[in-house]
């Protein structure tokens, strides 16, 4: 039985196909070390909640709407609960979800797909009208949905133009042809566009719920459908526990297992492993010296996840414009010791501004294999890149704020920069603020920020989910950096020359991802690892490095 997990496990982290996760944002947090506290009719739905799985997270969902939610957390559940065009099978493949065939135009620029017979959980039929309206809604200014991105990212016709006012959300690309008949154009050809299609922000939305609901849309089990495989019965903004049952309307109900799903926000480690070993959870997320402690144990898993944590530099704020700072910042802590000695977990160092395990290249290697390496650990040249600056700069000390979110993992790993720089670079000086994971992103997002331990998740499979970070004007480049020579390399391997050029694209990424190092654009610090407690009898779970990070429709529990 063990075996089969580990071996479900090990497919899914060997996947490297497409979607998921990413970016960032959660709600206000809990003190560590509370105990969840009970939310109202939230009782588990099982019989004594045997056949219910238990399972940790350590931040809140920030938002229930796929449209307008960014972390990780929330697409997790999202994903439980709504069923878009395509979903990944075990090795994060994509597969048919709400699609029963689909047409693909020769050249690559039209698709036609026909939709299953399915209803939302109010017996209502889901309708090609709904993706309609979840995509016109998704690039629409006036929602100003920080994913707007990723139509243009899927190549959908005019979803740029209308993200940026110039076009009206009605010429996107995407019509009914009839109630089961979606017709989708595109402006080029996109090789991963199926895949992206499983991504939470293409999830299809119910027009005539959504405006019932109005304002208070994703904030009870009341104001969500659901059309996959569970539906939520107990949820509030901010909730530390979060219930799902199964929903028995769900198309493909007879494949689901479990009666349902109860998600408990626990942040600090030890009230975890309580809960764990109290028979709680069954599935819980390890950190630092727990790690040691458990890793012979056989319920013990660890999981190569795709997030990369960095440190990104406000290049608005005084100093940190000047690379030399940046750089000497980027080289004066050691990586080794975050992932070896704090961490514990599987983490590895991170020399690069692209994860391992993302893609696979038209020469069959990981892009990792045949990139560079950038910005190791040196702390002499630390020393000489940060003097330079200093001396460029006028001034012999800088002081600076960093934004932390109130994670046990998040805070320790500040701590150890903290140390690390003002300890190797004399005259720095680095101050740091501990919040909640949503107030951080709402700082970086309105630019109130001088440096912030960050992360990002992959969105999909191709080195672009990382580097369209960091072109001129994107709503995820924090730091307002800006370079023509990168925004043209990224401008023509996305719609130009290069995108029907395989092979010369992703030697173009490469030149990209060796801009951005050199300039120091973020500090890379660690690419995460999950140290993973797994409950004997627990099987089916999958665990993905690209894609939803953990998907529950096939597991079961005995």
């Amino acid at each position: 039985m063990k075996k089969k997990r580990i071996l479900a496990i090990a497919m899914a982290l060997a996947a490297v196909m497409m979607i998921t996760a990413c970016g960032d944002a959660d709600t206000p947090a809990e003190t560590p070390g509370e105990t969840p506290a009970e939310t109202p009719g939230e009782e588990p739905t099982g019989e004594d909640g045997d056949n219910v799985l238990k399972v940790q997270f350590n931040v809140e969902v920030a938002s229930m709407d796929p449209q307008i939610a960014t972390d990780g957390t929330s697409f997790e559940v999202i994903a439980a609960v709504t069923e878009g065009l395509y979903s990944v099978d075990a090795d994060g493949s994509a597969i048919p979800a709400m699609v029963d065939t689909v047409e693909k135009s020769e050249d690559g620029l039209t698709y036609t797909f026909k939709l299953k017979d399915a209803n939302w959980s109010n017996g209502t039929p889901v309708t090609a009208d709904d993706f309609v309206f979840a995509w016109r809604r998704l690039v629409d200014p006036e929602v100003a949905s920080e994913y707007a991105f990723i139509m243009g990212v899927a190549g959908v016709k005019n979803a740029d133009a209308i993200a940026s006012g110039e076009v009206a959300v009605e010429e996107l690309g995407v019509t009914a042809e009839d109630e089961k008949t979606l017709v989708v154009e595109l402006d080029f050809p996109v090789p991963y566009f199926e895949s992206l299609m499983s991504f939470p922000s293409f999830l299809p939305m119910n027009e005539e719920f959504f405006t019932s609901v109005g304002d208070n849309y994703g904030t009870s089990p009341e104001t969500l459908l659901a059309n996959g495989p569970f539906k939520i019965t107990a949820y509030e903004p901010a909730a530390t526990t979060i219930s799902l049952e199964k929903n028995a309307d769900y198309w493909d109900a007879d494949a689901v297992a479990l009666d349902g799903i109860q998600y408990q926000v626990i942040k600090d480690s030890q009230q975890t492993m309580l809960s764990y070993q109290n028979g709680d959870l069954d599935i819980a997320t390890l950190s630092g010296e727990q790690v040691e402690q458990f890793m012979n144990d056989p319920e013990f898993v660890n999981v190569v996840a795709g997030y990369l944590w960095y440190v990104s530099p406000n290049q608005l704020v005084a100093g940190l414009e000047n690379v030399n700072i940046r750089t000497g910042m980027a080289l004066a802590f050691d990586k080794d010791a975050i992932a070896n000695n704090i961490l514990k977990d599987g983490s590895i160092p991170a020399n690069f501004p692209v994860p391992t395990l993302l893609a696979t290249g038209p020469d069959g290697k990981d892009f990792r294999e045949t990139a560079g390496t950038y910005l190791e650990t040196d702390k002499a040249k630390a020393v000489e890149y940060f003097e330079a600056g200093l001396a460029e700069l006028g001034v012999t000390e800088l002081t600076y704020t960093m934004l932390v979110e109130d994670t046990e993992a998040s805070i320790n790993v500040a701590q150890f920069l903290q140390s690390e720089w003002q300890t190797t670079l004399p005259g720095l000086t680095v101050e740091l603020q501990t919040m909640p994971k949503k107030n951080r992103v709402e700082r970086m997002q309105a630019g109130d920020y001088e440096l912030v331990l960050t992360r990002w998740g992959p969105d999909y499979a191709d080195p672009m989910t990382y580097l369209d970070m960091w072109t001129t004007g994107s709503s995820n480049n924090y730091g307002s950096w800006s370079s023509a020579e990168y925004d043209a390399i990224i401008e023509d391997a996305k719609k130009g020359d290069l995108a029907l050029d395989l092979e010369a694209r992703w030697e173009a990424l490469k030149d990209a991802e060796k801009i951005v190092m050199d300039e120091a654009v973020i500090l890379p610090v660690y690419q995460k690892g999950d140290a993973v407690m797994v409950r004997t009898g627990v099987e089916g779970v999958e665990f993905h490095s690209v894609g939803i990070n953990r998907v529950f429709k096939n597991a079961t529990k005995n």
